[in-house]
């Protein structure tokens, strides 16, 4: 009887047969490789700003705006880098918010893009009576606490302190750019949050529940003016 091509004695004559002890272990191998393409985490990613909701020309309905003081300039424009938010304040105090919940254990990764065109000549967060900035990035937790990534006019990029002159009110500012040398021209900023929180407050970061962008400049009574671009948080650092 002729035998199928392709049996385990058809290969036994050709050769092909694997000792069972490297049999195992190639099984195992295999095995083992399968599981980590399998618990290898996806990238996740929260897209707060971009093209895509912007390119209506309209602010996303899930953003509102809240006027401190003044009257507020916000607008949905296109530039170079494609739909973004301007941002113009003559001595006014404004912002936009969006309310939300966010797991930073997940996605602990806040970037986005800002460009500014005038800062508030005298502005620096140090001091209550000169605490104007034409773009801030502010980050609230669930426990109250606030993170505010800045673009002072002059403190120094890098400095991170507290700014909360308010009992019982936990603001940490971290000065991501300052002054002039950069206006014009649209920054990428990437910052690890859970870090920054833990660092600031010293306690394990809660859910993020709302995002903040922020212009100011009433305390000096001067103008000041801002563009936002694409704002996401993501699960791993972005090149």
């Amino acid at each position: 009887m002729q035998q199928a091509i392709g049996s385990c004695d058809s290969n036994k004559e050709l050769g092909l047969r694997l000792p069972r002890g490297l049999l195992k272990k190639l099984l195992f191998a295999c095995a083992i490789l399968a599981c980590g393409f399998q618990a290898r985490p996806s990238q996740l990613a929260v897209i707060l700003l971009s093209a895509a909701n912007l390119g209506a020309g309209r602010l996303p309905a899930d953003w509102s705006i809240k006027v401190n003081s003044g009257k507020p300039d916000v607008s949905v424009c296109n530039d170079a880098e494609g739909p973004c938010l301007h941002l113009k304040s003559v001595k006014a105090s404004f912002s936009l918010e969006r309310g939300l919940d966010v797991d930073p254990a997940q996605t602990p990764f806040l970037s986005w893009h800002w460009k500014v065109a005038q800062l508030p000549e005298r502005g620096d967060f140090r001091h209550s009576a000169t605490d104007d900035q034409a773009a801030q990035v502010l980050v609230a937790f669930a426990d109250r606490r606030i993170l505010t990534y800045i673009w002072d006019s002059n403190a120094p990029k890098g400095m991170a302190q507290s700014s909360s002159s308010i009992p019982l009110v936990h603001i940490f500012a971290v000065v991501c750019q300052s002054g002039a040398a950069e206006a014009n021209r649209w920054i990428t900023e990437k910052h690890n949050v859970a870090a920054d929180y833990e660092r600031a407050f010293g306690r394990v970061v809660p859910h993020i529940k709302g995002v903040r962008l922020q212009i100011n400049s009433q305390h000096t009574g001067s103008v000041a003016e801002s563009y936002f671009g694409e704002l996401a948080f993501h699960s791993t650092p972005q090149e």
